[in-house]
This record gives C-alpha cells, structure tokens and sequence, in this order.
C-alpha cells in the first residue's frame, strides 16, 4: 500500500485511500493545499459550507499539479437545491468536476431524496463522477436506495478507535459503500491516550500515524487535518509498517463511541 493506492466505488471508478481534510483550515487554504499537493496527497475533501473552495482553488493553481492528478471531494448542505449547489461549488473550485459529491448530513425529516436525485442529475451530467453522504445511518441509507433505486458510493462518517461502529462497518461492506473517515485523529483530543502511546513506540511512529494507520488497515479512508507542514509529512508516513493483529485489537477495544460532536451522528 502507497499514497497512491486505490480503493474501487461501486461505479467502478478508483477513490485513493488517503485524503486531506480542509474544515477549520482558513487560515492559509491556497499554501496548506499547494503544499499537500506538491507533497503527494492525492485526494481534497472540501465543503461547501467549509469556507475553503475559494482558496482551495487558489492552492490548486499554486501547486502546479496537473487536476486529473488528484481526487477532489465536496459537499453540498441538506438545505440546498442539490444541482444548482453543485455548480456553485464547481465555480468556486474553478474545476469542471468533482470526483465526488456528498450529501453534508441528512435534513431534519426524512432522506433527503429531492437531494440525492439532484446529486444523481449532477452526475449524469458530468458534473460529478460519484455521488455519496455524509453522517447518515444505515436506516437513512437504506431510505434514499428505497426511494431511488440506488446506494450512495461513500457515507463519509467520524471514525477512529475511539469512536466506530462495527455495524456501520459491516453494513457498508455488505453493501459496497466506503467508508471516508473524517476527525480520524480525535482532533487531538484523544492524543495521549496511554494504550495508543504504547502501540506507537513498537513501531517508532506517532500516535497519529498510528490511528491513521488504524484507519487504513480496517479499509476506511481517512481524512486528517493539517495545518502545518510537517504534521502533512507526519501524516503521509504512514505506507512503511503495518500493525500486527494484536495490536489492532488493543486499538479496536478502545471504541466507546466517542465523537467530538458529542455523539456520533450516524447511529
């Protein structure tokens, strides 16, 4: 496994197994991008509510890396008109398509079918290559297929030791939907984490790594931020070991549905 690894979506299409997470990163969007790019990231994940497509795009013209060389994924919000959301993102990327566009979170009531079917016109456009969500249950999955005959590609969810759900896991694999795990590093919070700590120096890696590494051996796709530099290198050093079984173990009885929101928003 590298950084340009690849995971199938159920359209056939390719999705890198390691993305950088842009929420909160306003401070110098258009430098952090670049720098990632320039670094060997292969995939964005922005939103349209993030504040950050503008100097995303900014930061993709920097860079010099040419747009079919990285993955690129948005979101529109649950009180959106879906199609016309898309378009607005694509003009504030500067780009012609997303490689993937989710559902934010679902409405208040119901699925948000009106959403999906403007995300799948979107995508028979070529606006978009997959469509998917965001912080939805299996129940509300289940819904929009119901309703539209088709499953998202991606519920893009938290997800790290501390907080998972074995369920949502088996769910997605039973029906081909990905994983993208945002929040993969607790925002911080759960850093010191004694038993992380402790698997960490086995292998002379950060605890970071480590969660990250976590991530990508369950075969979700994790999404970290970073603001620094070195801490985009840190996290992109993860390719050159592999957690031995029991050592997974120890990082998979540490879940206690933790969620930095509070809860975790798709149980």
């Amino acid at each position: 496994m590298t950084p340009n690894t690849h995971v199938a979506l159920r359209s056939g299409n390719p999705m890198p197994v390691l993305g950088l997470g842009t929420w909160k990163l306003t401070g110098d969007t258009a430098s952090a991008v670049a720098s990632a790019l320039r670094l060997g990231y292969p995939m964005i994940d922005t939103s349209g509510d993030y504040g950050t497509q503008p100097g995303i795009a900014e930061g993709i013209a920097k860079s010099g890396v040419d747009r079919a060389d990285f993955y690129l994924v948005t979101k529109i919000e649950e009180t959106d008109d879906a199609y016309e959301a898309t378009r607005k993102n694509l003009d504030e990327l500067k780009t012609g398509h997303a490689d993937l566009m989710l559902i934010h979170r679902p409405p208040e009531q119901g699925a948000g079918e009106a959403l999906w079917r403007g995300l799948m016109r979107a995508r028979d456009e070529g606006l978009v290559r997959d469509i998917g969500v965001s912080n939805y249950s299996a129940a509300l999955i289940d819904e929009l297929s119901e309703a539209t005959g088709e499953m998202p590609a991606v519920n893009q969810i938290e997800w790290s030791p501390f907080g998972h759900s074995n369920e949502m896991r088996r769910y997605a694999e039973r029906n081909g939907i990905v994983l993208q795990a945002y929040s993969p590093l607790t925002r911080g919070t759960r850093l010191d984490e004694p038993s992380l700590i402790e698997v960490a120096g086995k292998y002379g890696k950060t605890p970071a790594q480590v969660l990250l590494r976590w991530n990508l051996q369950r075969g979700t796709v994790p999404l970290p931020k970073a603001g620094e530099e070195s801490h985009r290198r840190e996290n992109l050093d993860i390719f050159d070991f592999e957690l031995a079984i029991e050592d997974m173990t120890i990082l998979d009885t540490l879940n206690e549905r933790y969620s930095s929101l509070g809860e975790l928003p798709y149980e």
